[in-house]
């Protein structure tokens, strides 16, 4: 079935400002309209099998080992423990990020760039250009490498933000390294393939207000993400939900862990044996969620196809694609499924 997108509703972005000002109107009893993503549930689940409603729903347990790499073949997401990033910097970084969202809101225009490849970027939803419908959302994003680059306030964000930085793509790449011992290729030929001596790192913190209507509202509509690994951290809300045999699954994350989402650039370079995860964020009436999510991709002029030994036993089901396009086609449209996954992928 071809995707089809939620219903959505009519505004003026504006009077769009950030979701934080909103929810923080003493008189706000129920959401904007624009804000309204399941109006009609039933409605949207006939359209769009990518949507379930939110009662549909089940938790999953975290497993209490060290996981080193995914399994092949899965489409779930692993929290990971033993990964040597300081509990304390983990928090660090949560605390100087609702620091930032704290800022008073007249200065914060300087960082809300038109260009949505801007290496620092502050907003709301995704992309108010092109939705209809608005995530209750808003964020914080950030190219910190092969350039670091991070806003000038508030002042402990930049120290604090390089270590983390660093350190996750040390996870990462201990992560990539057993991923490619699965795969049956050397490590060096995932790291010249894909140049990850210069890959792109993009640090995204996300805040959820609380909601007075979170079964109406969604905190990020359902996706999967670019890039290779997604390493999230959050500060202990829950609301981060998976897809997985065409039920939403609540995600919980054991203390000091981190959370690996398999992101559309394994898909590809493993020619499909990992697969992206589909997932969402929801919301809540009681209390405010702030998760960061780090995304490591490839370099940006890197042109990702599947591994060249793979492609020794088993045909291309993925179409070449420099990731610096695909980035653009995703971050300057709608967030929605695995809508641009889908133009590279080959129909057989």
């Amino acid at each position: 079935m071809a995707e089809t997108a939620p219903l959505l509703g009519q505004h003026s972005t504006a009077s769009i400002t950030c979701v934080k000002k909103l929810a923080e109107s003493t008189d706000l009893n129920s959401i904007p309209s624009y804000y309204a993503y399941y109006t009609n549930p039933a409605e949207t689940m006939a359209s769009d099998p990518m949507i379930q409603s939110p009662p549909s729903i089940s938790r999953c347990s975290p497993p209490t080992t060290p996981i080193i790499g995914p399994k092949p073949s899965t489409t779930w997401t692993k929290p990971v423990i033993n990964h040597g990033i300081p509990e304390e910097l983990m928090r660090a970084v949560i605390d100087v990020t609702n620091e930032f969202f704290n800022l008073p809101e007249e200065e914060k225009p300087e960082f809300q760039p038109e260009n949505v490849l801007e290496p620092i970027r502050y907003g709301t939803s995704f992309n108010t250009a092109k939705e209809k419908v608005f995530s209750w959302r808003d964020f914080l994003k950030v190219f910190v490498h092969p350039e670091f680059h991070c806003p000038d306030k508030p002042q402990p964000l930049r120290e604090v933000l390089m270590e983390y930085c660093e350190r996750s793509r040390q996870v990462v790449r201990k992560l990539l390294k057993g991923i490619s011992q699965s795969l049956g290729i050397e490590e060096t030929e995932m790291e010249k393939s894909l140049g990850l001596n210069s890959s792109l790192q993009i640090f995204i913190a996300n805040l959820y207000p609380r909601c007075p209507d979170p079964d109406t509202a969604v905190g990020i509509a359902p996706h999967s993400d670019q890039g290779l690994l997604t390493l999230l951290i959050q500060n202990q809300v829950a609301g981060l939900q998976l897809q997985h045999k065409g039920n939403w699954v609540n995600v919980t994350a054991l203390p000091n862990s981190i959370m690996v989402v398999i992101g559309d650039h394994l898909e590809i370079f493993s020619n499909g044996k990992y697969k992206s995860v589909l997932h969402r964020a929801m919301v809540n009436n009681e209390k405010t969620r702030i998760s960061i999510a780090m995304f490591n991709g490839p370099s940006v002029d890197t042109v990702v196809s599947p591994a060249a030994r793979l492609l020794r036993t088993q045909a291309p089901a993925y179409v070449p694609m420099k990731y610096k396009d695909y980035l653009m086609a995703q971050q300057s449209n709608q967030l929605y499924a695995k809508s641009i996954l889908k133009r590279v992928r080959i129909q057989n």
